[in-house]
């Protein structure tokens, strides 16, 4: 393999290292739900992304083939990482935020999680309990 790839490789994989590291410490660390979204989606996105980047630089400097599959693979999650995001944030919404407790929104505008009267579907409206304080269903049957 020529030695400008196994660099190439190399710096990838080093930088996408760094990433996950980062992002599991922003994970541990971060404060709220909110601001701990960010951190595993970037590290998922540039983390996992640089290594399936270093595996087709790596494909290609052996082979001299391009493999199309990692960057198949990298596009869905570029694709996939902020979707799933915006779920989560939606879902902490409903179960945390009260449509009060959440700032205005522009005139003429809404909240688009708010905008039907009541809770959505599938949400409970009830407030989260402590974890102490939880009733698990009996699942013994």
């Amino acid at each position: 393999m020529p030695f400008w790839a196994e660099i190439t490789v190399t710096g990838f994989l080093v930088i996408s290292g760094v990433f996950g590291l980062v992002g599991s410490y922003g994970l541990l660390r971060l404060p709220d739900p909110m601001t701990r979204i960010h951190a595993p989606t970037k590290a998922t996105t540039l983390g996992v992304g640089g290594v399936l980047i270093a595996s087709m630089v790596y494909g290609f400097g052996a082979t001299g083939e391009l493999s199309t599959r990692e960057l198949l693979i990298t596009l869905f999650l570029f694709l996939t990482s902020p979707i799933s995001a915006l779920f989560i944030a939606k879902v902490h919404l409903h179960l945390r935020q009260k449509r009060e407790s959440l700032p205005e929104p522009e005139p003429d505008t809404g909240w688009a999680s708010y905008t039907a009267q009541g809770p959505s579907r599938g949400v409970r409206d009830i407030p989260p309990q402590p974890p102490s304080e939880r009733v698990l269903p009996d699942r013994s049957r």
